[in-house]
C-alpha cells in the first residue's frame, strides 16, 4: 500500500514555514547610509511594502539591525 499524499494546505504550510514577511514601515530619509543599504538589500523599495524572505539568522539579523525601519509581519 502506498503512503497517502499530503493535502494541498499541509504542503503550503510546509513551504511557507521557512519564510518570514518583512514590512518597510518608516522612511529612511534621515537614517544613515548603511541603514538605507540594508533596506534596499532586502528588496524593499516603497513604504509599507511587504516582502517574503527566507527565515534564517542572516535575514533576522538584518531586520534586527534596523528595527526602527522594518518589522516582521506574522
Amino acid at each position: 500500500m502506498a503512503p497517502k499524499a499530503k493535502s494541498q494546505s499541509a504542503a503550503a504550510d510546509n513551504q511557507s514555514a521557512g519564510k518570514i514577511q518583512i514590512q518597510y514601515y518608516r522612511s529612511f530619509i534621515a537614517a544613515p547610509k548603511t541603514h538605507k543599504q540594508m533596506v534596499r538589500s532586502l528588496g524593499l523599495t516603497k513604504l509599507n511594502q511587504i516582502v517574503e524572505r527566507p527565515d534564517n539568522p542572516s535575514t533576522r539579523g538584518a531586520v534586527a539591525k534596523i528595527p526602527h525601519l522594518l518589522r516582521i509581519v506574522e
